[in-house]
C-alpha cells in the first residue's frame, strides 16, 4: 500500500494506538511495522487470531507479556560460544519467566465453552527452560549483585573477603581513636580501592602511611597506614579472585544455556507474536470492534460503522454497502455534512481490516480484498512544485488511473473541483465512466449537479447523499444510500436572514433544467421524511401489537397452569378421600366378619358385598388416575422442523429435555434430560414453546407428592459445577446464593465452581462469601487434574 494513502486515511495513528498497548519492545516494533495485506487466508488468519485473543481476554482475563527482551544479540554471543553478562543472562531469564507464565495462561482442558483456537499451537510451543532459568535466577540476585552460593569457590573467597575487611576496620579503628586530633573526620573512607583515613596536612608526618589522594583544597590528605597495607594487598588479592569466579560462575550460567538457543529464538519469536495479537485484541476492546467477514468478490457492507478518531460520544455511525448492486458510489451534500468522513471511513476500514484489526462496526459488516486502496482527499495544493489545487489532485488522480485495476478501491474526495464547474463535471464524469467500465469499486463526493444525473441514469451507479436538516441548518451525518444529495443553498440563506427578493432573483438565474432536477430531489427528499415516519409508526404499533400479543399468550399460560394445578389438587384430595374409603371399609367388613363368625352367620354373602366394593372403588381410583393423567392431545412433530437444542416433552416419562441428535430414519433420536441422555421415538415427544426447557436440568413433574420427590426432582436438574468465569464478584455472589442452595436441597455432596484463575479477585471474594454460609462443611482450591486454582470445591454439612 502506498505511504501517503496510509498517511490520507489515517492508519498511521491507529497503529499508533495498537502500538501503545503492546508490552515488549519487540512487540511494539511488530505493531508499527504493520501494513495491510492483500491476501484472502493471512487476512483471514490474522482476523481470527485477534478474534482469539480476545475471546481469552474476556474469559481470563488479560496476558501480561512486559518483561519480554529482545536477546538476539546475546543468542548469537551464545552461538559463538561466549560468555554472557549479568545483564544478557537476567535478560534471558525474563524472557523465560514470562514464557512460564505464558504458557500457564494458555493451557486449558478442551471443551465445547473452550475449544481449541488458533493461538494454541503458539502457547503449546513455548519452552519455559524452568530448570535453567531457575538455576540463573539463584546465582544471579541482581544487575550487579552475584549470590555468595552461586559457586563453592566464590563462597570460599567472600568469606575470606569478610574476614579481611574485619581485620582492617579493626586496625583503622584503633588508628582513628588514637590519632582523632590529627584526622580532618572521624571517618574510615576509600580512595583506588583501598582503605583511607583523612589526615589533616599539616599533621601528614604524625600517621605513618602511603598518601593516595587530597583535597580539592589540599588541606586533608588520605592516607593508608602501614599497618593496613599489607590487609589491604590481601584484600584486593581476593578482589581479583572473586572477578575470576564471577567470570566462572557466568560462564557455567552460559554454557546450561548453549543448546537451547533454538528454543530461546523460539520464545522470543512466538512472545512477539503475541504481544503483538493481544494489542490487537486490546485495541479491539476499547473501540468496540467486530470482525468483519471477508470476500474477493468486492462487496464492501459496512452496519453501523464509527469512525475510530473521531469523539466516541459524538459520532454518528453510517451504514453503506458497495459492490452487489453498484460499484460506483456518489455521495452528494452540503459542507460539513459528513461525505469526507464517510469517504475516509469505508477507507479507513479496509485497511484495518486487511491489517488484521477489527473494524468498530456492527457484528457481520463485510468487507472485500483489494490489492490496492488509492485515495485523493484533502488539500493538495503544492507551493514547492508551484501547483495549484486544482493542478495537484489531477496529478494524483492521473497516477490514480494508470495503477488501479479490478482489484482497487478507489476513493475521490470532491472529484475535479477547484476549476470551471462544466469542465470540471464533464471531466470527473469521464474519469468515473474509465473507473466503472474497469469494474473498479469507487466512492467519491461533489457538489456537481451534473454528477447527480449521471449516478440516476448509469446502470452500476447509485447516488447517496449525507442528510441536512434545513430547519435547525445542521447536518445530521446520516449516510442515506439512493437518494442524491440537495446543496441547500437557498433554504440555508433564507433561514440565515437573505431577503426573499434576492433569493427570487437568484433562482431566475437557474437554468430550467437545474431548476426542475433541483425541485425533484426536494419532493424526493420530503417523501422521503414522510415515509421514514410512516415506517417509525408502523415499527411502533407493531412492537405494541407484539408486547399485547405477548402479555396475553402469558396470561394464557399462566391461566393453564393454574387450572392444571387445580386439578391435580382436586384428584390429590379425591385420591385421599378414597383411600380413607378404602381403610374404613376394610375395617368395617373386618368387624362384621368377626361378629358373624361369632354368631354364626354365613359370611359369604358378606364376602361378595366386599368384593363387590372394593372393585366399585378400584374404578373410581381407575377414573381418578386416568383424569391426573389425562393430557391435551399434541400435535405429531415434523421431522424436518426439528432443530438440535429444541425444547421437548417426553410423555412416557413426562419429563422435559432438549434435542441432541435429529431423528433417524425410523423417527428414533436421543433427548438429553439432566444428566439423562435417552433414545426416544417422535410419537412419543411434544415440542414445548421457545424457553421453556430452562439451565442445565430439566423440570421433573412426577406423581405423588412430600419432600422425596422434591428432592429427586431437584436433584436430577443440579449440576455438579457451575461457572462464574469473566463475572463480578457481585454477579458470581448473585449467581452462587441460588445455586448453593438448590444443590444443598437436592443432597448434592459436592460441587465445583469454576472462577478461574487471572488476578485472584474473583476467587478471593467468592472465598469471603463462602465463609458466611453455614451449610458449608468446607471449600478448598482444586488440586491437580481438578483445576489447580482456578476452581473451588465447596463440601456441604
Amino acid at each position: 500500500m502506498n505511504q501517503k494513502v496510509l498517511k490520507t486515511l489515517e492508519y498511521n495513528k491507529i497503529i499508533t494506538q495498537l502500538t501503545s498497548y503492546a508490552a515488549s519492545t519487540p512487540g511494539k516494533l511488530l505493531c508499527q511495522n504493520l501494513l495491510p495485506m492483500s491476501d484472502y487466508h493471512e487476512i483471514v488468519q490474522a482476523q481470527t487470531e485477534t478474534s482469539d485473543a480476545l475471546t481469552r481476554v474476556r474469559m481470563k482475563g488479560s496476558l501480561s507479556l512486559s518483561g519480554v527482551r529482545d536477546v538476539r544479540d546475546s543468542l548469537k554471543r551464545l552461538e559463538i560460544g561466549s560468555s554472557l553478562s549479568i545483564l544478557e543472562l537476567l535478560s534471558i531469564s525474563s524472557l523465560l519467566t514470562v514464557a512460564a507464565r505464558a504458557k500457564t495462561y494458555g493451557h486449558h482442558e478442551e471443551s465445547e465453552e473452550f475449544p481449541d483456537d488458533s493461538l494454541d499451537s503458539m502457547f503449546r510451543s513455548l519452552e519455559p527452560l524452568t530448570s535453567v532459568n531457575n538455576e540463573i535466577k539463584r546465582c544471579i540476585l541482581s544487575e550487579d549483585e552475584i549470590s555468595d552460593n552461586a559457586s563453592p569457590g566464590l563462597h570460599k573467597v567472600r568469606r575470606s573477603m569478610h574476614g579481611i575487611n574485619d581485620r582492617i576496620h579493626t586496625q583503622l579503628n584503633s588508628i582513628l581513636n588514637s590519632c582523632r586530633s590529627y584526622l580532618q573526620d572521624a571517618v574510615i573512607t576509600m580512595r583506588d580501592g583501598r582503605y583511607c583515613l583523612p589526615v589533616k596536612a599539616e599533621y601528614k608526618s604524625q600517621v605513618n602511611g602511603m598518601v593516595h589522594d587530597q583535597s580539592s583544597t589540599g588541606s586533608t590528605l588520605f592516607i593508608e597506614p602501614m599497618a593496613v597495607i599489607q590487609l589491604n594487598n590481601e584484600l584486593r588479592t581476593l578482589e581479583i579472585q572473586e572477578q575470576k569466579e564471577i567470570e566462572a560462575v557466568l560462564a557455567n550460567l552460559s554454557g546450561q544455556l548453549m543448546p537451547y538457543t533454538e528454543e530461546l529464538a523460539i520464545n522470543l519469536q512466538i512472545l512477539t507474536r503475541l504481544d503483538f495479537i493481544f494489542a490487537k485484541a486490546a485495541l479491539s476492546r476499547h473501540f468496540k470492534c467486530s470482525e468483519p467477514k471477508f470476500n474477493t468478490e468486492g462487496r464492501i457492507h459496512i452496519k453501523d460503522g464509527r469512525h475510530p478518531l473521531l469523539d466516541p460520544q459524538k459520532v454518528v455511525p453510517i451504514t453503506v454497502w458497495l459492490g452487489t448492486d453498484f460499484d460506483l458510489l456518489m455521495v452528494t451534500g452540503p459542507n460539513t455534512g459528513g461525505k469526507t468522513v464517510s469517504l475516509k471511513t469505508v477507507g479507513l476500514f479496509t485497511l484495518m481490516g486487511q491489517a488484521g484489526l477489527h473494524i468498530p462496526a456492527f457484528e457481520g459488516s463485510e468487507l472485500a480484498v483489494f490489492e490496492e486502496v488509492f485515495a485523493d482527499i484533502g488539500d493538495e495544493q503544492s507551493i514547492e512544485q508551484s501547483l495549484s489545487t486544482f493542478s495537484a489532485h489531477m496529478t494524483n488522480i492521473v497516477h490514480i488511473l494508470n495503477q488501479a485495476d479490478s482489484h482497487s478501491l478507489c476513493l475521490f474526495d470532491e472529484l475535479c473541483s477547484g476549476t470551471d464547474p462544466t469542465e470540471g463535471a464533464a471531466l470527473a464524469i469521464a474519469i468515473l465512466n474509465f473507473l466503472h467500465n474497469m469494474k473498479c469499486r469507487t466512492m467519491a463526493t461533489t457538489h456537481y449537479s451534473e454528477l447527480k444525473i449521471y449516478a440516476l441514469s448509469t446502470p452500476g451507479v447509485e447516488n447517496a447523499c449525507c442528510e441536512f436538516d434545513v430547519a435547525t441548518l445542521r447536518p445530521t451525518y446520516r449516510l442515506l444510500i439512493g437518494i442524491p444529495g440537495k446543496s441547500n443553498a437557498f433554504a440555508i440563506s433564507k433561514k440565515l436572514g437573505l431577503p426573499d427578493y434576492i433569493i427570487d432573483d437568484a433562482k431566475t438565474h437557474l437554468e430550467s433544467e437545474d431548476e426542475t432536477f433541483e425541485d425533484v430531489i426536494s419532493r424526493l427528499e420530503e417523501n422521503r421524511v414522510t415515509i421514514e415516519k410512516e415506517r417509525a409508526e408502523i415499527e411502533s404499533y407493531k412492537a405494541e401489537i407484539s408486547r399485547l400479543k405477548s402479555g396475553l399468550e402469558k396470561k394464557e399460560e399462566r391461566f393453564d397452569e393454574r387450572k392444571d394445578q387445580m386439578i391435580r389438587k382436586a384428584n390429590e384430595e379425591a385420591q385421599r378421600i378414597l383411600r380413607e374409603a378404602k381403610e374404613t371399609a376394610d375395617r368395617t367388613i373386618k368387624n362384621i366378619n368377626k361378629l358373624a363368625a361369632s354368631s354364626g352367620i354365613d359370611t359369604r354373602a358378606l364376602e361378595a358385598e366386599r368384593t363387590k366394593l372394593r372393585e366399585n372403588l378400584k374404578k373410581v381410583d381407575g377414573n381418578l388416575s386416568l383424569k391426573q393423567e389425562t393430557k391435551k392431545p399434541h400435535k405429531a412433530i415434523n421431522p424436518k422442523s426439528l432443530k438440535l437444542g429444541d425444547g421437548v416433552r417426553v410423555l412416557s416419562m413426562n419429563l422435559k429435555g432438549t434435542v441432541s441428535s435429529l431423528p433417524d430414519a425410523q423417527g428414533n433420536l436421543f433427548v438429553q434430560m439432566g444428566i439423562l441422555r435417552s433414545k426416544v421415538n417422535l410419537n412419543d415427544l411434544e415440542l414445548l414453546q421457545e424457553n421453556s426447557v430452562s439451565g442445565p436440568g430439566m423440570e421433573s413433574r412426577r406423581k405423588g407428592s412430600g419432600s422425596s420427590n422434591i428432592k429427586m426432582s431437584k436433584s436430577f436438574g443440579i449440576s455438579p459445577e457451575i461457572n462464574v468465569l469473566g463475572m463480578t464478584v457481585d454477579e458470581a455472589v448473585a449467581q452462587l446464593d441460588k445455586y448453593l442452595d438448590d444443590a444443598y436441597i437436592a443432597h448434592l455432596p459436592q460441587v465445583r465452581i469454576v472462577h478461574g484463575k487471572g488476578t485472584g479477585a474473583l476467587r478471593a471474594g467468592i472465598h469471603k462469601h463462602l465463609k458466611r454460609l453455614k451449610y458449608i462443611k468446607e471449600f478448598h482450591l482444586g488440586g491437580f487434574g481438578e483445576g489447580d486454582a482456578g476452581v473451588t470445591i465447596v463440601v456441604f454439612k
